[in-house]
């Protein structure tokens, strides 16, 4: 499905846009059995998370793509390489990593607000995710949202566990990033943008647009949404102190391409 111009404007000047109904429904069905073969048995990145209140499940995992061809398969052959490379404006198109999260019913945990790149191994501005709902999503099952224009505030936000307080340590200070602000206290300083979704929309997203979500308020609908980042032409490998674990390639070095196993190409032009 080709993305329209006023898509790619919206993504540029927002620095988010959703994508309505761009997964069919074969995809949505083995990217979904997948998930639960990961939920069953997880790979070695697995950062599931204590629920907040005690009761459901947020399991999340990464680098999943490695460890399950219905993963790889949709990294690489699914409409998201080609749409990547439209919005992003490029010729060649890296996987950066994949990523899950699956809100269980009841599992109150938010995700708090704070924007990606700075967890990455990877400067350059080319640089997005793709955000595919496997459930309907609203506010009440933990929808994303988005402070629109966040991307071109050019700030970089210090990485913070997601999980339980006594895991904070495990990213380190960089002096180059800043705190994020408190944003839910003061909502009505932001502007700030969410939408429902279907199974099979997606939004797009750019790394350093600025996003949270709540909980699973409802305790008969889940949450699953499975991630895909790609970078393009300008992108080059970052490594830094607060750099998450599991998304670092010692083979490579600063200012190298993402090139290689870890950041393989999945499209050119």
């Amino acid at each position: 499905m080709p993305v329209t111009q006023d898509q790619i404007d919206a993504y540029d000047r927002d620095g988010v846009v959703l994508l309505q109904g761009v997964i069919d429904h074969d995809w949505l069905a083995k990217v979904a059995a997948a998930i639960e073969r990961d939920i069953a048995e997880p790979g070695p990145f697995c950062h599931s998370y204590i629920p907040a209140n005690g009761e459901g499940r947020f399991h999340g995992n990464l680098r999943i793509w490695q460890n399950d061809p219905a993963f790889r398969d949709y990294c690489f052959t699914s409409p998201l390489p080609a749409l990547a490379a439209a919005l992003l404006g490029t010729k060649k198109v890296n996987l950066l990593y994949d990523q899950l999260f699956v809100k269980e019913p009841g599992t109150a945990n938010p995700t708090p607000w704070h924007n990606d790149q700075p967890y990455w191994a990877v400067r350059g501005w080319q640089v997005m995710s793709f955000w595919l709902a496997l459930d309907p999503t609203t506010a009440e099952n933990g929808r994303l949202e988005f402070v629109r224009g966040s991307h071109r505030w050019e700030r970089w936000f210090q990485p913070e566990t997601f999980g339980n307080k006594e895991e904070t340590t495990r990213y380190a200070q960089n002096a180059e990033f800043e705190a994020m602000p408190d944003i839910e206290a003061d909502r009505a300083a932001y502007d700030i943008v969410g939408w429902d979704m279907a199974p099979g929309d997606v939004l797009a997203f750019h790394s350093l647009t600025v996003h949270g979500s709540g909980g699973n308020q409802r305790d008969d609908v889940r949450r699953r949404g499975y991630t895909v980042r790609y970078t393009g032409d300008d992108a080059v490998y970052w490594a830094h102190p607060a750099t998450a674990k599991g998304l670092s390639d010692p083979a490579l070095r600063n200012g190298d391409p993402l090139d290689g196993a870890v950041f393989p190409v999945v499209l050119t032009g």
